[in-house]
């Protein structure tokens, strides 16, 4: 009997790779990557490696119906958010289980998915969408403050900027607009023509992963953002699970998420939602089709020790998950921020972060040499500090002093 064939959708920009080829590996299954730019060593191993084209989902999904032959994929897993799209086409011409394309896109368009959460009367914040043909000092005279300004389609908060006033809105839609312009921001169509703005929502902000079983949400882990997010740039760096809001909060948390996912269309798979929580109740910010970005996963472990990403693929391959509880103790991590721009010369103070009571593992994903830049035009960290103890004030207090304890010399 041959071995389930899983294909697996790996952006060259994504940090996801290792994890979900060591869980395909262990599970077992027979695995086919593909990315988006030629292997070197795709000619010796066609029936493991393929290039596809992530901008062009149908062009991809007729290519993977090509080399399927008699062998049919089993599965299709996007492990970013490059890939959704792409991964949705595919398992559509496949006849595979999984979101439709029009979902998965909305859900990729921040304009496309204010619209559907909030003609479905999802709380979200009050939204336009503004074209970067039109005169800026124009705009901002007639927006609301304070307000956020956003690309359509980039993730991990690259080009998210706060304004105050007039100047700072002028100032933030050249910068996008700057942003989405340079060879190395893959947008197209509307997303390369326009930003979205939309008021700015004070309170603390969470962020929920879960897994969608025949519409049906299950959260995997709720995460407190314990540093303030209120601009003017928004990069993450603190999450902590389990959250310390009332229970009832949290119970309303995952009602307007499963209603956001009712609204785009969205019925399979895992997603990853954003919302800020204010004495109004919770507001969406983001639900995206695919699970947790960087490293950040191996923060939880779930049943007994089962990764995030063996319970997606054992989902996309209809395979029995013992369990979706997370494990008793809290966890969290710290994404490290990138402080400035310039090359890393040198990363100090290791050993002494991994030293620190509570700390599973400092991992520094920067290199030496490496051009460094940071928000709102980079999207990348210096590396991921995990974390575990008996309360999430215990993690929270481990990942700050072992911050602390590490120095980057940049020049």
């Amino acid at each position: 009997m041959s071995r389930p064939r899983l294909l697996l959708l790996l952006p060259t920009s994504t940090y996801r790779t290792k994890a979900f080829v060591d869980a395909a590996l262990a599970l077992g299954v027979d695995l086919v990557c593909a990315t988006e730019e030629p292997s070197t060593l795709e000619e010796r191993a066609p029936d493991y490696l393929v290039t596809l084209d992530f901008n062009d989902p149908r062009r991809s999904a007729d290519k993977i119906a090509e080399i399927q032959g008699a062998r049919p994929f089993s599965a299709v897993v996007a492990v970013d958010d490059l890939t959704t799209v792409t991964a949705a086409a595919i398992a559509e011409t496949l006849k595979l289980p999984a979101n439709s394309v029009a979902a998965t896109a909305a859900a990729r368009n921040k304009h496309d998915m204010r619209v559907r959460l909030s003609d479905a009367g999802v709380p979200v914040p009050r939204f336009r969408l503004v074209s970067l043909d039109q005169d800026p000092t124009m705009v901002a005279f007639h927006s609301m403050y304070p307000c956020v300004l956003k690309p359509l389609t980039l993730s991990a908060s690259r080009g998210v900027i706060r304004a105050d006033n007039e100047g700072e809105f002028v100032a933030a839609f050249l910068r996008i607009g700057q942003l989405l312009a340079r060879d190395d921001v893959e947008v197209a169509g509307e997303a390369a023509r326009h930003l979205l703005v939309e008021e700015f929502i004070p309170g603390s902000e969470v962020a929920l992963e879960g897994l969608l079983v025949d519409g049906r949400l299950e959260t995997l882990a709720l995460f407190d953002k314990p540093d303030p997010l209120d601009g003017p740039f928004f990069e993450e760096t603190l999450y902590v699970t389990p959250s310390i809001l009332p229970a009832d909060v949290q119970a309303r948390i995952t009602a307007v998420t499963a209603d956001a996912c009712r609204a785009l269309g969205l019925e399979d798979g895992p997603i990853h939602a954003e919302l800020r929580v204010n004495d109004h109740g919770p507001w969406v910010l983001e639900v995206a089709a695919r699970s947790i970005g960087g490293l950040c996963s191996r923060a939880l472990r779930f049943g007994t020790g089962m990764s995030l990403e063996e319970i997606i693929l054992r989902h996309a391959l209809r395979w029995p998950i013992a369990s979706l509880a997370r494990e008793r103790a809290a966890s969290g991590v710290m994404m490290i921020p990138i402080p400035k721009a310039g090359m890393l010369m040198a990363v100090r103070g290791v050993e002494d972060a991994q030293a620190v009571a509570g700390i599973d593992d400092v991992t520094i994903t920067a290199h030496v040499a490496q051009q460094l830049e940071p928000l709102p035009e980079g999207f990348q960290y210096l590396g991921f500090i995990f974390a575990r103890g008996e309360t999430p004030a215990d993690v929270e207090r481990s990942l700050r002093e072992a911050h602390g304890r590490l120095a980057f010399d940049i020049n």
